[in-house]
């Protein structure tokens, strides 16, 4: 009995397997073995949206005259989306992995892992990757550069968009990723020693006006969320603060406990429960409205900072190609897991603030941030060597 296989080359996706053999069913089994037995025992290899496919008959003569039309049919059968060949994928029958870009432990990875064992709990199968490393570049690339049926998933925070801007080459187009869910957001907060003689934001900058260079601030970086929204507050307040870089917030923490810097440019939930303790003290919040944890905390738009927001987000995003209905289960499962009053409780006790946007309205809030963080950057001259 004659048979027929056909390789799929993914020369778009490098990182994967460089071919896989697919089995066909029986009714392209058999429009293969009639070629077979019309044209000779060689392969032809077509192309087709990017990807290749070499056809080989087990035998027959002739193959170069007719094999190319059945080659063009097999592969539209096979690529192109219709009502006898494609069907819908149940992602439930799939694991599904969510890459996080950072180490384990962080805010990041604490999401992953609760919307990933409240999605189990409903039938999913979902696993979480750390692939921390080169500023979350190395796990983005890993997303990018899978097949786009919906099974890998990327944990993205602001260095998704920052990288593009202060990066000159990227091994991946972060714009083609396929948006789901904002999740959830941490506004940053500018916070003192609890014995610092600064009461309020309006006194740090004048003390900051009258000693150009003498105070200072400490967040981590450079090129980060909190080291930009720094940045942007010398900018806006017309001010020189002296920029002391820490590999992360928690040291950068310390060294304000240990009185090292003045102040410190920090997320929320890195800070709250020494706020909460009394060892530091908020000058002011980097939110459109006062948080409910911190109802006394001004903002700084309240406190004359016109339109001045700067909040860590962490949203969901997928490979470049997916089928809208995958986006769509994806989207359902992760809203789903998100506004479960368990993950949701958790989220906030973690100092987060629940999002829950997706599709469009996530893509034009990334394209907003871009345009954020590229002004803060070219104005503060921002470089990564």
């Amino acid at each position: 009995m004659l048979s027929a296989w056909v390789t799929v080359s993914t020369r778009r996706f490098p990182n994967l397997w460089p071919r896989r053999r697919l089995v066909f069913p029986a009714p392209l089994r058999a429009l293969l073995t009639a070629a077979g037995k019309l044209f000779a025992g060689r392969s032809r290899e077509i192309t087709n949206r990017g990807t290749a496919l070499k056809i080989t008959p087990v035998t027959a003569p002739h193959l170069a005259i007719v094999l190319p039309a059945a080659a063009a049919v097999l592969a539209l059968m096979i690529l192109v989306p219709s009502g006898g060949c494609a069907q819908t994928q149940d992602l439930k029958n799939r694991t599904i992995r969510i890459v996080v870009p950072f180490p384990p432990g962080g805010t990041a990875d604490n999401i992953a892992r609760l919307i990933s064992q409240q999605a189990n709990t409903a039938g999913f199968k979902l696993i979480v990757e750390n692939r921390p490393g080169a500023g979350t570049i190395i796990g983005t690339e890993q997303v990018a550069h899978t097949l786009p049926d919906g099974t890998s998933l990327l944990i993205m925070s602001n260095s998704f968009v920052i990288n593009t801007i202060v990066r000159a080459k990227l091994p991946y187009d972060a714009f083609t990723l396929e948006p789901t869910c904002l999740l959830a957001s941490s506004p940053q907060a500018i916070v003192v020693h609890e014995t610092s003689p600064y009461r309020t934001l309006k006194d740090l900058i004048e003390a900051a006006r009258t000693q150009p260079g003498a105070l200072s601030f400490a967040a981590v970086g450079p090129a980060t969320t909190q080291h930009i929204a720094g940045e942007m507050l010398k900018h806006a307040a017309n001010v020189n603060l002296t920029y002391v870089p820490f590999t992360g917030g928690a040291p950068a923490v310390n060294a304000l406990l240990g009185q090292h810097v003045t102040t410190v440019i920090a997320n929320y939930n890195e800070v709250m429960e020494q706020l909460k303790a009394g060892k530091l003290r908020a000058l002011a919040i980097a939110s459109r409205e006062r948080l409910k944890a911190i109802p006394d905390v001004p903002t700084f738009i309240e406190a004359g900072y016109k339109d001045f927001e700067a909040s860590a987000f962490f949203g969901v995003v997928t490979t470049a190609g997916t089928p809208k209905d995958i986006v769509s289960q994806l989207d359902a499962m992760l809203m789903t897991a998100l506004k479960t009053p368990d993950v949701s409780a958790k989220l906030v006790a973690q100092g987060l603030e629940i999002v829950g946007t997706c599709g469009e309205e996530f893509r034009a809030y990334i394209k907003r941030q871009h345009e954020k963080y590229t002004r803060a950057i070219e104005d503060a001259g921002i470089k990564v060597e």
